[in-house]
């Protein structure tokens, strides 16, 4: 009889550790972050990245934590467009409001432009960190997707003593917060670039892969948009009017023919 009593009582312990287990994970998500970028016109844009931190406090000062950067180093940003991404970061953070990220560089950054590098200046990113808004709210026990979308065209300035500055112009998206819009050029190598425009502002852009012509606009709001095609010569350049972009959606334009 005592055995019996003594399996029974095992089992019980084994449900209770497994509860106590469930609950310490209560009240996080699981965060990740992924690095994308918009094209741009260099060989290689050199990032050295160092370490994620997120804020889910109010206090900007010194409620920052840490979270698991995959691998510490050099990226470079020109490897991650027209949809490609890679993921830098994975971990369980307290579910709430994340009003900021940051991203603290190393000095090892670069640019490199018809072949010749040269050092890319970061004085500010290796202090306190490039602090990037967010503001998203996080359910507990909800997985979400965060990517940090560099726009290296944009956030590489040049001094008069010719010297390379980075003042990084970046958008944050989340997978639940936005839409996309993909589709195939043809010829695949007919495009220059493609663009997604809403009234009169250039909210993100693309070029197509230049083997299938696919391409993919991300992190675009609700709304509608003209997807304005910019050919090489002597292609004829190309819109698409009232593309209907949801949340949480891919709009496909399907194959648009260049002529």
């Amino acid at each position: 009889m005592k055995k019996p009593l003594l399996a029974v009582l095992f089992m019980a312990m084994l449900f209770i550790a497994a509860c106590s287990k469930d609950n310490d994970n209560s009240g996080k998500s699981r965060l990740s972050v992924y690095l994308t970028d918009d094209p741009s016109t260099y060989d290689a844009v050199l990032i050295d990245i160092q370490d994620i931190q997120v804020n889910t406090t109010t206090d900007t000062a010194s409620g920052w934590q840490s979270i698991n950067l995959l691998r510490p180093g050099v990226y470079d940003l020109l490897k991650f467009r027209n949809g490609l991404d890679t993921v830098l970061a994975s971990a369980e953070i307290p579910a709430g409001k994340i009003s900021q990220i940051r991203l603290i560089l190393g000095s090892n950054n670069s640019v490199v432009i018809n072949g010749a590098s040269y050092p890319l200046e970061t004085p500010s990113s290796q202090q306190s960190g490039l602090k990037l808004n967010v503001h998203a709210q996080l359910e507990a026990g909800i997985e979400y997707k965060l990517w940090i979308d560099f726009d290296a065209k944009r956030s590489i300035v040049v001094t008069g003593g010719g010297t390379y500055i980075l003042k990084p112009v970046i958008r944050t998206y989340a997978q639940a917060t936005s839409g996309s819009v993909k589709g195939i050029t043809l010829p695949a190598t007919g495009v220059n670039w493609i663009y997604a425009i809403q009234n009169t502002d250039t909210i993100a852009s693309a070029k197509p892969d230049l083997i299938t012509g696919g391409f993919l606009i991300s992190g675009l709001s609700s709304g509608s948009y003209t997807i304005s095609i910019d050919a090489a010569a002597p292609l004829n350049d190309t819109t698409v009017n009232g593309v209907n972009v949801t949340v949480g959606q891919v709009s496909d334009l399907g194959t648009v023919q260049l002529h």
